[in-house]
């Protein structure tokens, strides 16, 4: 099984920070600061890696007026704290939501869908009313707040609203599933597959 790679990491990246005119008379490194938290944060760059914070930033260089927009733009190097996720990623999430067709899970700052048919390598029944996937022959629950292990399987990225891609999820592999389940596994395993 692949170890987790580590998801967040920090980056620095230079851009520019746009200032409207009317808030030209502020502190320029507060309002540039502010501005770029609106500007960056929660938002995904053309590298496909989500923005989750800026930790630090600089102003380099001199700003520079556009002709006919009347606001100036800043250089900047910011220090980002970045998400990234890959296909066939293992991803340790919370249940989160319970629907007809599966479960969500957070995990980091997104959510996945887990499929009720990639749940386990059981018939999976659904009680929406309760919030839990029920296995018919296992009888293994899943329910809201559970923590699981996951593998990613699909990734469909909306880099306009990050929180609205679609990221596909399966735990019907050895080592995945609801972390009970995961011990109980191993230690039946371990004791010769009673």
């Amino acid at each position: 099984m692949l170890l987790h790679r580590i998801m967040y990491y920090l980056h620095t990246r230079n851009d520019m920070v746009r200032i409207p005119p009317d808030r030209l008379d502020e502190d320029i490194s507060k309002v540039t600061m502010e501005l770029a938290h609106q500007a960056f944060e929660g938002r995904m760059g053309s590298d496909q890696k989500l923005v989750v914070l800026i930790t630090n930033l600089e102003l380099i260089g001199d700003s520079r007026v556009v002709h006919g927009d009347g606001a100036v733009y800043q250089p900047v190097r910011m220090d980002m704290l970045l998400f990234d996720v890959r296909i066939q990623e293992i991803i340790e999430g919370v249940v989160d939501q319970i629907t007809e067709y599966g479960a969500f899970i957070r995990f980091g700052p997104l959510d996945g869908l887990l499929h009720v048919s990639q749940v386990q390598d059981d018939h999976i029944n659904t009680d929406v009313g309760n919030q839990r996937l029920i296995g018919k022959e296992t009888k293994r629950e899943l329910r809201v707040g559970d923590k699981v292990r996951a593998r990613i399987v699909t990734i469909s990225l909306n880099e306009v609203s990050p929180r609205e891609s679609k990221i596909g999820l399966t735990m019907r592999q050895p080592g995945l599933g609801k972390h009970e389940w995961i011990v109980e596994d191993q230690n039946k395993a371990a004791a010769g597959g009673e």
